[in-house]
């Protein structure tokens, strides 16, 4: 999520922001499985927190680990927090894994070629950045910025021998989406041809969460920012990826989540990371009240 954190200490009117898991048969019947949101600001015990917001969620072994964003009060900053679980549903917070001198969120966790990798959103030190993990989950190192400016919500992953990047500049927000592919996730990079892919449309163009695939199908995520920003996420199959051509088409049920009948996202949800299961889709996502 893009900082907004010393404007927010300055108006105090912000939008409060906690975590929920969610489940179902399919993307278009998501359901919450608690009542109350599994995480909050309320559970971070290491720093004073504002919020926590932008959930990923991998598992390794028996266990599953989640990273997100946790707004930090003091600093106006984002850091990156980790909760773990047993069964996926109920979830304790452990403590702050990243932190730097500018503001972090969306940790995009992923794993690769045997070893741990996060691209978090680090606008604010104008550049995309690859960490390591040096000691899973706790222990993370920079390796490489692979791509120059600010960009936010970056999204990567490896189909047909190749890395595939999504990423939104921060400027005009949530209007513009870009492509880029790599053969190695270290790069060098390349700008897809029909990059960008979107332009002037705030309502599909920002990323909402992991790229996933469904019946052999890459599916993508957008916030749909109208008529503000964190309404609800929106689902697309993408038809056609390769080094010159792109088409997508959105899903039939398609806003998958939005404002929920319960206190903690009654105002609207931005983000979701979706795993299939044995029991079907389960999903970390967050959302918003005043």
């Amino acid at each position: 999520m893009q900082n907004r954190g010393r404007q927010r200490r300055i108006t105090n009117k912000a939008p409060v922001w906690s975590i929920g898991i969610f489940s179902g048969p399919k993307l278009s019947a998501l359901k919450p499985v608690n009542e109350m949101p599994v995480l909050s600001a309320e559970q971070v015990t290491d720093i004073p927190a504002e919020f926590v917001a932008d959930p990923f969620m991998i598992q390794a072994g028996s266990t599953w680990y989640m990273f997100f964003e946790v707004m930090n009060a003091e600093t106006g900053r984002g850091e990156i927090g980790l909760a773990t679980s047993v069964d996926g549903v109920h979830w304790d917070y452990r403590q702050i894994v990243l932190s730097e001198s500018f503001h972090l969120s969306y940790p995009y966790v992923f794993g690769a070629d045997g070893e741990y990798f996060m691209i978090p959103e680090s606008h604010e030190a104008n550049a995309i950045k690859l960490y390591r993990a040096v000691s899973f989950p706790t222990n993370w190192e920079p390796v490489k910025t692979i791509l120059e400016g600010g960009w936010v919500e970056s999204s990567v992953f490896f189909l047909n021998g190749l890395w595939w990047l999504f990423t939104n500049p921060v400027a005009p927000p949530s209007q513009i989406l870009e492509l880029f592919y790599a053969t190695s996730i270290t790069g060098p990079w390349h700008r897809h041809p029909m990059s960008p892919l979107i332009s002037g449309n705030h309502r599909i163009a920002r990323g909402g969460g992991r790229l996933i695939m469904q019946d052999d199908r890459p599916i993508r995520f957008a916030q749909d920012c109208f008529p503000s920003y964190g309404t609800s996420i929106r689902a697309f199959e993408i038809t056609v990826l390769n080094t010159s051509g792109y088409v997508e088409r959105e899903l039939e049920g398609s806003p998958i989540l939005g404002p929920g009948s319960l206190p903690w996202n009654h105002s609207g949800m931005h983000h979701i990371d979706a795993h299939l299961t044995g029991n079907g889709w389960l999903a970390c996502v967050d959302g918003w009240r005043p």
